[in-house]
């Protein structure tokens, strides 16, 4: 009897789950550049378009870490998939 894991594309929990707080991290940075940039140009009384730049900032730049962290993981599954093939 063999004690082989079952084959599976899953990523590990730990990997999902430092993937899952990159995208939050990334999210809450570009929330912050975001905010500052337009704080940096607007000088109005509207908080607005402080909000935008929050709001618009954070959802690019957690798309952005998301698709990295993705193609991390994938990479991370194919690279134990040929060191399962290779031993």
């Amino acid at each position: 009897m063999t004690n082989e894991r079952p084959l599976s594309a899953l990523p590990s929990p730990l990997a999902r789950i430092v993937a899952f707080i990159s995208v939050l991290v990334g999210g809450l940075g570009g929330a912050l550049i975001g905010y500052m940039l337009v704080d940096i140009q607007y000088d109005g009384a509207s908080v607005t378009p402080l909000g935008l730049g929050l709001v618009i900032g954070a959802i690019a730049a957690a798309g952005g870490t998301a698709i990295i962290a993705v193609l991390v993981l994938r990479a991370t599954g194919e690279w134990r998939d040929i060191g399962d093939r290779d031993s």
